[in-house]
C-alpha cells in the first residue's frame, strides 16, 4: 500500500516533464516562424498606411519596405519612407492598451509632418463585431490626408453621426472602450514624436 502513492507521484511526474518537454520543443521549433509571421504584419501594415502603395503578395511586400523604408536615429523610432531618392514620408509605429489587449499600428505620416497620409494595425485583440472594426476600411479610411490638428490633440474621435472639422474622425458605434484607449495611444504617440522632431529641429 505504501508504495502506491509513490508510484503515483513518480508516474505524474514522468508524464508532466514528458509533456512539457514537447511543449518547450514546438514552441522552439516554431519561434522562428512566429518571428517571419510577426515582421510581415508589421511590414505590410507600413506598406498600408501609405495608400499609394498596393501588393498582392507577401514577398512583394517585404521587398517594397526593404526598398523604400529605413528606420533613422533621429526619427526616433519611425521610418522615414523615400521615392525615388526623396523623402515621402514618415511611418509612425504607435501601440497601447486596448480594451482587452494591446493596439499596434503604424500612422502614415507626410513630410511636412502636418497630415496623416494613412493608418493600419498589424496587432489587436478587440472585441469582434466592435472594437474589432478598427481595422476595416470604413474606419481606418477616415484618416486618409487627415490634418493633424497644431493645437490640443492631434486627433480627435467623435461619436458616430456628429458633425466633423479639420482633424476629428467618427468613432465606431457600440465601441467606446475601444475606441477611447486607441485616441489615448494616437494622441500620445503622435504627440511625442512631433514633439521630438521639433526639438530636434531647433537644436539644428
Amino acid at each position: 500500500m505504501s508504495q502506491k502513492p509513490l508510484y503515483a507521484v513518480g508516474y505524474m511526474f514522468i508524464v508532466t516533464a514528458f509533456f512539457s518537454a514537447l511543449i518547450i520543443g514546438f514552441a522552439r521549433g516554431t519561434q522562428e516562424q512566429v518571428a517571419v509571421n510577426e515582421r510581415i504584419a508589421f511590414e505590410k501594415a507600413v506598406l498600408r498606411a501609405f495608400p499609394e502603395i498596393s501588393f498582392t503578395t507577401d514577398s512583394q511586400a517585404h521587398q517594397y519596405f526593404q526598398q523604400h523604408f529605413e528606420l533613422l536615429p533621429e526619427a526616433d523610432g519611425a521610418w522615414v519612407y523615400t521615392k525615388d531618392g526623396i523623402a515621402a514620408g514618415y511611418a509612425l509605429p504607435i501601440e497601447g492598451k486596448g480594451f482587452w489587449a494591446m493596439i499596434r499600428g503604424i500612422v502614415g505620416i507626410a513630410p511636412d509632418r502636418q497630415t496623416i497620409l494613412g493608418l493600419a494595425f498589424y496587432e489587436q485583440n478587440e472585441t469582434p463585431g466592435l472594437g474589432a472594426r478598427i481595422v476595416e476600411p470604413f474606419f481606418r479610411d477616415q484618416f486618409k490626408n487627415l490634418t493633424i490638428r497644431p493645437q490640443g490633440l492631434p486627433v480627435e474621435l467623435r461619436p458616430a453621426g456628429s458633425a466633423l472639422s479639420s482633424g476629428q474622425v467618427h468613432a465606431i458605434s457600440g465601441a467606446t472602450q475601444t475606441c477611447m484607449r486607441l485616441k489615448v495611444l494616437l494622441n500620445e504617440n503622435l504627440q511625442n514624436w512631433l514633439k521630438k522632431m521639433s526639438e530636434k529641429e531647433n537644436r539644428q
